[in-house]
């Protein structure tokens, strides 16, 4: 009843409280206004649809395809790198004591600066499963021995220098000190990794040598100087000769005297005797 009587007054109360103009609902306008205040449809592409908006347009921009949503920003790519460069195997559990080598100069001049500390040559490769897994036991070593210098020569970068080097089997480890230079070099994984223990045991750094660091050998340093895929150049040094004061005291040795040679005695006959006498 209610409803009739405000239909027969012409306007009609919309349901977000606002009323209608009265008088537009007649004939088709009525239909049209309906359609418009209807809270529950909306039309989207020629089709009406069911919706909980009450009122006011609904704006729908460009779609967007899929690849191009896929394509990684700039950003977003240098941080991928970074991510990557971080999740190298042989940079995790670095200890303070271990550095990677750069150069054949770097591994000679890194020997020769040592002094009288021991240190310990990691040859290794990125792509070797054996090297993988002994770089953490390596790491607890170098944490248990912060005295020894832990350098690391990686194989893929330096396939030149360690050819030169006479390093073809991965793992290898050498180890240097003072002036004894190389102490020992072997080769050992995780199945043999006492090598490693002993060796370390062995030349611990408590121990001392008296004279100028070796570092490399000879043979070693020409080899890396003939390498002409290396920077490294590196003369043999001259043999000193003694000169003045030094070249006089050298003492030539006296040559060994020969006992004065006898003559043979013979003994004469009486007729040897009787010629001599008289002068035959």
């Amino acid at each position: 009843m209610a409803a009739a009587q405000v239909v027969a007054k012409g306007s009609v109360v919309s349901p977000c409280g606002n009323r209608a103009v009265p008088g537009l609902l007649g004939g088709r306008r009525r239909g049209a206004v309906a359609a418009r205040m209807a809270p529950s449809a909306v039309r989207i592409g020629g089709s009406w649809r069911k919706t909980a908006f009450l009122g006011g347009r609904v704006a729908f921009g460009p779609r967007r395809s899929r690849s191009a949503s896929r394509v990684a920003s700039p950003v977003q790519m240098n941080m991928n790198l970074a991510l990557a460069k971080s999740l190298r195997w042989w940079e995790k559990g670095l200890q303070p004591n271990m550095r990677e080598i750069e150069s054949a100069q770097d591994l000679v001049d890194s020997l020769n600066n040592a002094g009288d500390r021991l240190v310990i040559v990691d040859f290794f490769s990125p792509g070797c499963g054996g090297c993988r897994a002994l770089h953490p036991k390596i790491c607890q070593f170098a944490e248990q021995n912060p005295d020894v210098l832990f350098l690391q020569v990686n194989h893929e970068d330096h396939k030149s220098m360690c050819y030169s080097l006479h390093v073809h089997v991965l793992p290898f480890f050498r180890f240097y000190r003072g002036a004894q230079g190389r102490l020992c070099s072997f080769s050992c994984t995780n199945a043999t990794i006492k090598k490693f223990k002993d060796a370390l045991a062995k030349h611990k750094p408590d121990r001392c040598s008296i004279g100028p660091t070796r570092g490399l050998e000879e043979s070693e340093l020409l080899a890396l100087a003939a390498n002409k895929d290396l920077q490294f150049t590196y003369t043999k040094k001259p043999e000193p000769i003694p000169s003045g004061d030094a070249a006089a005291e050298v003492i030539a040795p006296e040559p060994a005297k020969l006992p004065a040679a006898t003559k043979p005695v013979v003994k004469l006959g009486s007729e040897e005797r009787s010629l001599v006498s008289s002068g035959r």
